[in-house]
């Protein structure tokens, strides 16, 4: 076993270096703050807007000035993934009003993801989102779920109607810019590929854990990679 564990890290460690090397190789000039959307962070179940200090706290850093986190409420699954949608429209829209930009950027995680997903597709979020990142997001369901109760525990279940709903829509992101982070590690989205997303511009990373995924550095950079690019291919 303690051989078994040396392996793995050796593998996440050896992955992770060709990996950073090959963003810092890529990584376009960042575009002048002038030009950046502000940004809306969207977070998983049980957790809330201090989910993302760490990851807030580096976009302030590197110069975004308009970074908001929601709460959403409830936070457990109890309400379904559409209700929590229009809390994250009622926050852009906020978010909008408050700093005059036409346009915002959204990234969620886990639960926020597929919350900010069905925004974009089923609610008109597509107008207004520039570029959409999906940090491992249950978007093909995960097997967890059927642990769990509540409206949108069980909207988190493989085949699912909201998720087949979803997948069925042909023309999702309209102009959004996609793009879909996740681990093949993952132990809570389960099976770790139901987070690559259709049409989404995808990227993997040696996570080992699936909380883990919000505070790596490797997961910020890239973040502030895309949200700061002029122009990211799709």
């Amino acid at each position: 076993m303690r051989a078994m564990l040396v392996l793995l890290a050796l593998a996440w460690f050896c992955e992770g270096c060709a990996m950073t090397a090959a963003s810092l190789a890529v990584s376009p000039r960042l575009a002048p703050v002038e030009q950046r959307a502000p940004v809306l962070l969207v977070h998983g179940i049980g957790d809330d807007a201090s989910a993302f200090d760490a990851l807030r706290g580096r976009l302030e850093q590197e110069g975004w000035p308009h970074v908001h986190a929601i709460s959403l409420v409830p936070n457990n699954g109890s309400e379904g993934i559409p209700a929590l949608a229009r809390q994250v429209a009622r926050e852009a829209e906020a978010l909008r009003s408050r700093t005059g930009a036409r346009r915002v950027d959204v990234v969620g995680f886990s639960m926020g993801a597929l919350v900010s997903r069905y925004w974009v597709q089923l609610l008109g979020g597509r107008l207004v989102v520039r570029r959409f990142i999906s940090i491992s997001g249950p978007h093909a369901g995960t097997g967890l779920a059927f642990l769990g109760r509540g409206k949108g525990v069980t909207q988190m279940r493989p085949g699912s109607r909201l998720l087949r709903a979803l997948q069925q829509d042909p023309r999702p992101w309209g102009a959004t810019e996609v793009h879909s982070f996740w681990t093949p590690w993952d132990l809570t989205i389960l099976p770790a590929s139901s987070s690559r997303l259709p049409g989404a511009s995808e990227r993997r990373f040696p996570v080992l854990l699936h909380p883990w995924m919000l505070t790596d550095r490797r997961v910020h950079d890239a973040v502030v990679d895309v949200l700061g690019s002029p122009a990211v291919a799709r």
